[in-house]
C-alpha cells in the first residue's frame, strides 16, 4: 500500500517546535505511521531551484496539506503573499485534503494579513484551534483517523456491514435475489411482495444504502464473490482412516455465494460418511439414515461460514 503524503506547512519560525514535534509524531505513531508519510520542507536536500518553487511543487505532490496559523504572517513575496497563503491556495487549486489548525483564541492580536487569512480559510473549511504541541498532535491524530475512516482504509463496523468500495448492483445476480425472495416469502412470511425490485429487497435486509452495497450482499448474492474476497471458499478433504497424509484421496475447493458454499460442502460430507437405506415397508419414501445427522453437519458448516474471519487469508 502506498502511503499518503502529508505536507506540513513550510518553514515558519513561529511554529518551529510544533512542526518538528508533529513530524516525529506522525512518523512514530503505530497507526498513522502505517498510512502516512509526513514531509517537512527543511528536510529537502540542497537543490538548484528557488525556494518558493520547491515548496509549491511539494504541495502539488502531497495528498494532505496541514496548515498552521498563528500571529505572524511571514515573509511576503512581490505580490504581498506569504508562503503559507500560497501553499493553501495551491492545495485548494489541486483539490488536496486541507487540515487547518489555528494557534490561540480568536481574541489574540494577529498580523492584519494573518487575521484576514484566517477569516478567508474559515469561509472555506472547518478550522481547529490549539494552544500547545500536545493539543496540535491530538487534533491532527483525530483528523487523520477520521480521514482513514472516510477513505475506508480502516473500519469500525463489522466486515459484513461495511460498504464495498468497488462493487455495484451489476456485481449482484438478480435471479439469486428473486429466488431468495420467493423462498423467504413461502417459508418465513417475508413482508415484501415477490415482484419487489432488487434494491428494495436489499434495503429491507440492510444490505444496500446510499446507492452502495455492503460486503454481505456480495457474499449472499454476488455473481462471483471470490472476485472480491479471494478466500471466500470452502476446502473439503477426505482421508482414509484417521491419519492425515498426502496424497489426499479426495479434495475439493468450492466457490460461489454462501448458499452454494454450504450446499456443496454438506453434499461432500454426506457423500463420504456411512449411510443406510431402508425399505418402503412403511412409506413410499425410502428412509435414509446417515452416520451423522444431516442437521448437525449442516449446522456445523453454516457456523463455519457465517462466523469466519473474512479478513483472514485462510479459507474454511
Amino acid at each position: 500500500m502506498t502511503k499518503k503524503r502529508i505536507f506540513i506547512s513550510s518553514v515558519q519560525k513561529e511554529f518551529a517546535k510544533e512542526r518538528k514535534s508533529l513530524f516525529v509524531f506522525l512518523q512514530s505513531d503505530p497507526l498513522l505511521g502505517l498510512f502516512f508519510e509526513p514531509f517537512l520542507f527543511e528536510n529537502l536536500p540542497a537543490t538548484d531551484q528557488k525556494t518558493d518553487t520547491a515548496y509549491i511543487k511539494e504541495v502539488s505532490k502531497c495528498d494532505i496539506y496541514i496548515g498552521l496559523l498563528g500571529t505572524e504572517y511571514g515573509f511576503e513575496d512581490a505580490k504581498g503573499l506569504s508562503p503559507t497563503e500560497k501553499e493553501f491556495d495551491k492545495a485548494t487549486k489541486k483539490f488536496k485534503t486541507r487540515l487547518i489548525y489555528v494557534k490561540g483564541e480568536s481574541t489574540l492580536k494577529r498580523h492584519p494579513k494573518m487575521a484576514k487569512l484566517i477569516k478567508k480559510l474559515g469561509l472555506d473549511l472547518i478550522r481547529k484551534r490549539f494552544n500547545s504541541v500536545s493539543e496540535l498532535n491530538s487534533g491532527v491524530y483525530a483528523s487523520l483517523v477520521n480521514y482513514l475512516m472516510e477513505q475506508e482504509l480502516i473500519r469500525t463496523s463489522p466486515f459484513d456491514a461495511t460498504f464495498n468500495k468497488t462493487a455495484t448492483m451489476i456485481d449482484l445476480d438478480s435471479n439469486k435475489i428473486k429466488e431468495f425472495l420467493h423462498l423467504a416469502k413461502a417459508k418465513r412470511q417475508f413482508p415484501l411482495p415477490v415482484n419487489s425490485a432488487s434494491k428494495l429487497v436489499l434495503t429491507h435486509l440492510n444490505l444496500f444504502a446510499n446507492n452502495r452495497i455492503n460486503n454481505a450482499a456480495l457474499l449472499l448474492f454476488g455473481k462471483k464473490p471470490q472476485r472480491f474476497f479471494i478466500t471466500s471458499e470452502i476446502k473439503c478433504a477426505h482421508f482414509h482412516g484417521t491419519d492425515i497424509r498426502k496424497p489426499i484421496p479426495s479434495y475439493q475447493v468450492y466457490k460461489g455465494d454462501v448458499f452454494q458454499l454450504v450446499d456443496q460442502a454438506v453434499d461432500f460430507v454426506l457423500s463420504k460418511i456411512n449411510v443406510s437405506v431402508g425399505t418402503r415397508e412403511l412409506s413410499n419414501q425410502v428412509p435414509i439414515d446417515y452416520e451423522l445427522p444431516r442437521s448437525a453437519v449442516t449446522e456445523a458448516i453454516v457456523n463455519a461460514v457465517a462466523h469466519r474471519d473474512y479478513t483472514s487469508n485462510g479459507s474454511v
